[in-house]
């Protein structure tokens, strides 16, 4: 992994970690941008896939920003990609 990769990381600790500085696990999602986001550093939407859930963020307004980050169930992801795709 190079450094540009890791940078598209987002770490967080896992909610079986405790909070008294044991044992910690951390998650990385790696991020990737759309290719209809321009290059220009316009429009940015960026997903992480997971097994379970899909993450979707605005790249102009992070998390770490104080950004909002989507988390939606794979057959929710796919039903709204049905239905962008039909405009």
């Amino acid at each position: 992994m190079n450094v540009e990769e890791s940078s598209r990381l987002l770490w967080f600790k896992s909610s079986y970690s405790s909070g008294d500085g044991g044992e910690c696990v951390e998650v990385a999602l790696a991020w990737h941008k759309s290719s209809y986001s321009s290059g220009e550093g316009g429009e940015c939407v960026e997903i992480a896939p997971c097994p379970t859930t899909i993450h979707v963020r605005d790249s102009k307004r992070l998390p770490e920003d104080g950004g909002p980050v989507l988390a939606l169930a794979p057959t929710t992801w796919q039903a709204f990609l049905g239905l962008a795709s039909r405009g």
